[in-house]
């Protein structure tokens, strides 16, 4: 039984005052029956670690080098972010391939490092609008896990969160055919490539637009194990009722 997730993504927003509303969350969830995940930025790592601890709320990073370690100013290995109290870290977000220009190839490079550093890869896919108006959806989300997901990728170790570009930060969202179809196509691939019994034990992500007026018809979607959330995810008071969702899900 894949244990559901929501993961909240606060991408470059936050200072050390955002901590308050990650307190107010980390209380409100102490009931939660999902795995409950913040990725803040890098620099409030380790507070919203110790602002978490006691609590049923993890911390994530939101990228990390594919290096254990050198010359890589400004970058951060996978060992750092786990020092530095992360449990999971987001990899191969669709605004990393488009401003960073990161192939599925250096996703995959990524997830290596993580999983070796004892993190959960949360791996990202994705079509684009043009993609999606092509008819190419499956086909491009298709190959970018299986360029992008290691050949060791476990249950205990991967995440995969489906995310169409078109959907991120626009108040869009496919419809629940959408979300199914796509999602059936991943776990059907899944399948094909690792087996039932491992397949069967990654849980797949729903993320862009996530809110409380749309989680419990997304969460209702089969082989929907949750979500990856974005903006909704900087206020308590936004995330919780999304987490409430999940929780009534299971």
């Amino acid at each position: 039984m894949r244990r559901k997730m929501v993961a909240g993504n606060w991408k470059m927003n936050g200072t050390a005052s955002s901590l308050t509303e990650l307190g107010n969350l980390a209380y409100s969830c102490k009931s939660a029956k999902a795995e409950v995940l913040i990725c803040p930025p890098a620099t409030l790592l380790y507070r919203a670690a110790n602002v978490c601890t006691d609590s049923k709320v993890e911390v994530g990073a939101q990228d990390c080098h594919s290096a254990t370690y050198g010359a890589h100013t400004g970058d951060l290995s996978a060992e750092m972010l786990h020092d530095a109290g992360a449990t999971a870290v987001i990899l191969g977000h669709s605004e990393r391939r488009a401003d960073h220009g990161e192939t599925d190839q250096v996703v995959r490079a990524k997830a290596k490092t993580a999983i070796t550093a004892g993190l959960t890869a949360i791996i990202c896919v994705g079509e684009t609008l043009a993609d999606r108006e092509a008819g190419k959806t499956l086909a491009v989300v298709g190959a970018q896990l299986a360029s992008s997901l290691p050949d060791d990728t476990r249950g205990t170790t991967v995440v995969v969160a489906y995310e169409p570009v078109w959907a991120i930060g626009t108040g869009k969202v496919p419809t629940v055919e959408q979300i199914a179809e796509v999602h059936n196509d991943l776990r059907a691939s899944l399948v094909k490539r690792f087996g039932g019994e491992t397949a069967n034990a990654i849980r797949l992500l729903y993320g862009g637009s996530v809110k409380a007026s749309n989680a419990k018809e997304i969460f209702a979607v089969a082989q929907v194990d949750g979500a990856l959330v974005g903006g909704a995810s900087l206020k308590a008071a936004d995330f919780a009722p999304i987490v409430a969702a999940l929780d009534a899900s299971t």
